[in-house]
């Protein structure tokens, strides 16, 4: 199998979870990194040759991580862990290579690792073969392509969750987006937290965003948010600064 590195992204990043994830890990001879569920954590260290996302757990997570080491280009296969009873939520919304079960053999493992490796990136299912332009609204400029936000030219730190708002939203300039519009095209349809979940995330965006640019997120009253108002405000608008 000629894989340089191989990365495990499961929650937490427990330097034990190979062997409750993919016990047949510790019977192949690789180099293994594993890392918490955050895609971010594959941009420190050497580049990933395969990344082994842990999908037995937190599915709406797992596929929320799937979608966002694919908007990063990384050009490395991805194969998703599922457990049996986690196959029912795989679905074209998940841009992956390929899926093993938790309790696949060592054999089985092996061949998936080195057929996913000798297969060319751009053959991974749902992978976009075109750049995508940054989003800019007003100083504010989105990535995809670099998993990156940049306001007024300076880098912002952001989560993944809080990249895919801000993404959706700089996408959707001046309409108004609900709280539950946010919540399925951000969390997913399978998320079972309430609409709290994004007023959470759009207070920690503002907050970085810095308040000369705070207001660029306007709340709509009873209704949600809108990213960068229009220029002309009706007379009767709504929005709270």
């Amino acid at each position: 199998m000629r894989v340089a590195e191989l990365a495990l992204l499961t929650p937490g990043g427990a330097p034990d979870a190979p062997v409750s994830v993919l016990p047949a890990l510790e019977l192949l001879p690789h180099r293994l990194r594993v890392l918490d569920l955050d895609p971010a954590e594959l941009l420190t260290g050497p580049p990933p040759g395969l990344v082994l996302l842990d999908a037995t757990r937190a599915l709406v997570q797992a596929r929320t991580v799937a979608r966002t080491i694919d908007t990063m280009q990384l050009d490395c296969p991805v194969i998703a862990i599922f457990a049996d009873g986690g196959l029912v939520a795989l679905d074209d919304q998940w841009p992956i290579t390929d899926f093993v079960l938790v309790g696949c053999g060592p054999a089985e493992l092996a061949t998936r690792l080195r057929r996913a490796t000798s297969t060319p990136a751009s053959t991974s299912v749902d992978t976009p073969t075109t750049a995508t332009s940054p989003i800019r609204v007003a100083d504010v400029e989105v990535d995809e392509a670099s998993w990156t936000v940049r306001a007024g030219g300076e880098p912002l730190d952001l989560t993944f969750k809080e990249f895919e708002l801000l993404k959706f939203m700089a996408s959707h300039p001046g309409r108004v987006v609900t709280r539950e519009q946010l919540l399925h095209e951000v969390w997913g349809t399978d998320y079972y937290g309430g609409t709290r979940t994004v007023d959470v995330h759009i207070r920690r965006l503002r907050a970085k965003l810095g308040p000369e640019r705070e207001s660029l997120i306007g709340t709509i009253r009873n209704v949600g948010y809108r990213f960068a108002r229009p220029s002309r405000p009706a007379p009767d608008s709504d929005v709270m600064e």
